[in-house]
Order: C-alpha cells, then sequence, then structure tokens
C-alpha cells in the first residue's frame, strides 16, 4: 500500500539518538553511528520523531509500505523491556576505576570539553546590527507603528475551535519568536488573518488536534505558517501538515521560513 512514512538523511544525521528515543513504537535505532528506520510496518507515519532531531535529518515520504502493525509493534516493544531488564541498569554495573599516578586527580590542570551539538535553537549568539541601519529605518518610519492583530485570544492553546472571525479568514500559524525576530511583521504576516501562536518546545501539548478542529469546523480560505529556522520549531510545522491532512478539506498553504537574524530564508 502506499502511505506516509518517515525517511531519514543519512548525510545530514549526526548519530545522536534522540528520534529513537522520541519514537513510541521503537521504529528507529541507530545502526552504524546512523539512525534507521528498523521496520515500514512499526512507524504510524505521525513523525514524533520529526521535532526531536537537530539536524533537520527526518522527512515524511508517500511510498509503497507495509501497513501499521500495532499488534506488531506491541510484541516488539515487550521484546525490548524483557532485553533491557536483561541486561541491567548500567549503572550499577561493576567496574574497576583507574585512578592516575600522582597527585590529586581534582588539582590536575585539565581543558574542559563542551558538549557538541544540542537544541540550536537554545545556542546562545550575539546578532551585530548596523547602528546606520537602525538609524535610517527609525527615520523612515516617521509614524507610529498600528497593530494589525485581528482578534484575541492568539494562543493555540487558548483559541477557540468555533468562532466567527475565522469565517471565511486567511489563517497565519506562527511559532511565537518569529514576531520578535523579523521585524515588520504585522505589516507582512498579520495583516487581513487571523493569527494563532504557539511553540512546541515549550507548550506540552499537541496543536494538531485544535488545528485540526479549527480547520475542519470553519471556512478557512488559505493557511500560512511561518517558522524560525531553529530544528525544535519543526514541531509546529508538522502539526499544521497534520491537521491539513486530517481536516478533510483541500485547503492552499504554504510556508515561510524566518533566520535567527531577522532575514526570510525560504
Amino acid at each position: 500500500m502506499i502511505r506516509r512514512v518517515i525517511q531519514i538523511d543519512t548525510e545530514k544525521c549526526n548519530g545522536c539518538g534522540l528520534c529513537a528515543t522520541a519514537c513510541h513504537e521503537g521504529a528507529i535505532a541507530i545502526v552504524d553511528g546512523k539512525a534507521k528506520l528498523m521496520r515500514d510496518d512499526y512507524c504510524d507515519g505521525l513523525g514524533d520523531c520529526l521535532p526531536s532531531c537537530p539536524m533537520q535529518a527526518i522527512s515524511f515520504v508517500e511510498r509503497e509500505a507495509a501497513a501499521y502493525d500495532e499488534e506488531a509493534v506491541r510484541k516488539h516493544l515487550e521484546k525490548r523491556a524483557k532485553e533491557q531488564q536483561t541486561a541491567g541498569c548500567p549503572g550499577s554495573q561493576a567496574k574497576a576505576i583507574k585512578r592516575p599516578q600522582g597527585g590529586c586527580p581534582g588539582s590536575r590542570p585539565r581543558a574542559i570539553e563542551r558538549p557538541q551539538g544540542g537544541c540550536p535553537g537554545s545556542q546562545a549568539k550575539m546578532i551585530k546590527r548596523s547602528p546606520e541601519a537602525s538609524v535610517s529605518a527609525a527615520q523612515h518610519n516617521t509614524t507610529n507603528v498600528i497593530s494589525e492583530l485581528r482578534q484575541w485570544p492568539v494562543q493555540i492553546k487558548l483559541m477557540p475551535v468555533k468562532a466567527p472571525y475565522y469565517d471565511g479568514a486567511d489563517l497565519l500559524i506562527a511559532a511565537d519568536c518569529t514576531a520578535y525576530a523579523y521585524a515588520n511583521f504585522h505589516d507582512d504576516f498579520i495583516r487581513d488573518k487571523i493569527t494563532v501562536i504557539g511553540c512546541p518546545k515549550l507548550d506540552d501539548i499537541d496543536y494538531s488536534e485544535k488545528l485540526t478542529e479549527i480547520l475542519r469546523q470553519n471556512d478557512i480560505k488559505s493557511v500560512h505558517i511561518v517558522r524560525m529556522e531553529v530544528p525544535c520549531c519543526g514541531g509546529l510545522l508538522n502539526a499544521a501538515k497534520v491537521a491539513l491532512q486530517n481536516c478533510g478539506k483541500m485547503i492552499p498553504w504554504q510556508v515561510t521560513v524566518v533566520g535567527t537574524d531577522g532575514t526570510i530564508l525560504q
């Protein structure tokens, strides 16, 4: 059958294993230092692994694949749990501790190795701005900026599923940080749209369920998704895609990616 499953770009994969941990079905394993989809029938096609990948190496693909087998997944997870119990906790395994010869180990000079990778979206960095450009922009905008927001609330988890302002509306689904990163956000994105925002990294909810109902129960003309370039923002895009697929309608949609320096990347 033709259905949606994940595919892993081994060139981008760094073997961190976060996707394997995020996959509730145990469909992904690290093989020879790279993530690998072990069996098609273990993959439910929902993509819980996508937001966890810091390298954006995982995507969806429609291809010939065995149907998702819930019973096979159950047996697989039971077998893996038994194997882990047999192996025991690595922290309780007996081992000899080798002490360095001479002097107190704590006083020996050494370089501190910082871990590589992690979530790029939480890494601190300075963004350099040109003072001349800031002055020019301030001089250009001689009038007060007017908000283009057309409704309240805006947080996805607070939005009603059914409301009059949805009917015939163009829906903007934006990541929280985009309005701070992109200077002209109101004029370029919010104007003439109904706006919903969220952060999949900080909100412990599944956006796709509410977004699906908003699209299903209202006359939404189009959807525009605006996300940041950081990998964790992929969760918002994934939720929107799931909603668009499950709402039962053909709704035109587009995606804009904003860089952490405020530029439009695509």
